[in-house]
């Protein structure tokens, strides 16, 4: 029977054996809950696939909804993006760590399986220390929001215990999380970079890096059939539907977001959408 625990871990000093336990988690393929510098979140080593499937069963998502990846430094966007655009090299020069999330085309060559990415990957350093100093001992974490799909996101390691019980092993306390604003995100996959999530970090910011666009308005409501239409022609909310599901971003976003994954736009589970 799994049992879990909640540690100290607001103190560099004093914390030591707690991170030692989470690293031993992760490593073993255990689910682990964290802080980050929007609310907690609930980690698991981006390169076990068992451990990522475990954390989407422990909130209760799908392959469809895949969780962003956590980062300790700048300098890891190379090995887990290719292609990345000089712009969203600028950004997270700038905005890491921080409450700034990039969608960028994933390495083709990684052994991981996030869910259906399509080939991307939300990536994210959060400015908290006793995440960073997880990070810089796991490495790349698939974090989302420390909480049940459709439940508020926990702000506390209480909080997150008490909506994910023993599915998680070890938890790190910090405090209270920061909570406020989710993290911006910004789609880098395609030709210009472009906002998906407005959150912490505002376009007029990100515009003073390099250029980014801003959210697409939403496609315009189709006009209802005509009365009388002949029987057999094609029911207007059949094409709605299709537009909808095929929009549904594909990859990771962060502890907060709703798409987790690709191209999210916005996460009723919050940390950042998702630790975002």
């Amino acid at each position: 029977m799994s049992t879990s625990a909640i540690r100290p871990a607001h103190d560099p000093s004093t914390w030591g054996p707690s991170l030692d336990e989470a690293v031993n988690t992760v490593q073993a393929g255990g689910l682990v809950v964290l802080p980050t510098d929007t609310v907690y979140g609930i980690g698991a080593d981006a390169f076990d696939a068992d451990a990522v499937a475990a954390l989407l069963a422990a909130k209760g998502r799908g392959r469809q909804m895949p969780p962003p990846v956590l980062v300790g430094s700048v300098a890891t966007l190379d090995g887990l993006a290719t292609d990345v655009p000089d712009g969203a090299r600028a950004l997270a020069a700038r905005f890491w760590p921080g409450a700034l999330t990039l969608i960028l085309t994933a390495q083709p060559s990684l052994a991981w399986d996030l869910g259906d990415t399509h080939g991307t990957v939300a990536l994210r350093m959060p400015d908290h220390p006793t995440a960073l100093a997880l990070l810089a001992r796991t490495g790349p974490m698939a974090v989302s929001s420390a909480n049940r799909t459709g439940n508020p996101a926990a702000t506390t390691a209480a909080d997150a215990h008490e909506q994910l019980g023993a599915s998680v092993r070890t938890y790190l306390d910090a405090g209270e999380a920061p909570g406020g604003v989710a993290s911006t995100i910004v789609d880098a996959t395609g030709e210009t970079l472009r906002v998906v999530r407005a959150g912490a970090i505002s376009l007029e910011e990100l515009r003073t890096v390099t250029a980014v666009e801003d959210i697409l308005p939403p496609e315009p409501e189709p006009e209802p059939e005509p009365e009388g239409a002949p029987e057999g022609a094609p029911d207007a909310s059949d094409s709605v539907a299709g537009a909808s599901e095929h929009s549904e971003p594909a990859g990771p976003v962060e502890p907060g977001e709703r798409a987790e994954g690709v191209a999210p736009p916005t996460d009723p589970d919050r940390p950042g959408g998702d630790a975002g």
